[in-house]
């Protein structure tokens, strides 16, 4: 599994240099809001540090194509959960822990939307749950927003101010960078797993 997942992350990489990186990074921050695993940050990151006048940009898109996303998780929570939302969880180890998920969205919210974008949950849980719920739509979309703003702006800044400083322990590290990738991506299911 380690070697796909090192596999996956320098497919991303490879694609953050394609002359439609742009758009290969909204259809990967599309879905993984929805239906995918794959985050769109090891796409966005390298794209930021090889132009970092586009961090913003890169930024904005990464969060308006991440909350499309998570209309599209929402709809399938709302309209589809027995077709799409149940398989999709499923598909992911995820379903066992719905209840206690639900039981943690009913007791916060639009906080626990919030408190997403500070860990490594999988993002899908949060919107098809939502839907599934029948959360309300604005609340989901106020805090989908502001949580991955959060995250994607967070980064960029980052990226803008020690771009240079963070290409170069890249370059020197990239084994490392790749088995962080590794950690953070199994990280998320870990936490799913642990905590609800």
């Amino acid at each position: 599994m380690k070697d796909s997942i090192h596999k996956l992350y320098n497919w991303l990489l490879a694609k953050s240099r394609h002359p439609h990186a742009f758009w290969y990074l909204g259809i990967i921050s599309f879905t993984e809001s929805s239906v995918s695993f794959i985050p769109p940050d090891p796409m966005m990151i390298p794209m930021i540090v090889a132009d970092k006048k586009r961090a913003w940009t890169l930024a904005l898109w990464t969060t308006f194509t991440s909350v499309a996303g998570g209309f599209l998780g929402y709809a399938i929570g709302f309209y589809l959960f027995e077709r799409l939302g149940i398989p999709i969880l499923k598909a992911y180890g995820l379903m066992e822990h719905l209840a206690s998920f639900e039981e943690f969205f009913h007791t916060w919210g639009f906080w626990a939307i919030m408190i997403k974008a500070l860990t490594p949950i999988p993002f899908k849980l949060v919107t098809i749950t939502a839907g599934a719920l029948k959360f309300n739509i604005w609340t989901f979309f106020v805090a989908s927003t502001l949580s991955r703003g959060f995250r994607f702006f967070v980064e960029a800044a980052l990226l803008w101010k020690f771009g240079e400083q963070i290409n170069r322990i890249i370059q020197k590290h990239m084994m490392l960078v790749g088995t962080l990738f590794v950690i953070a991506l199994v990280g998320g299911f870990i936490v799913v797993r642990y905590l609800f």
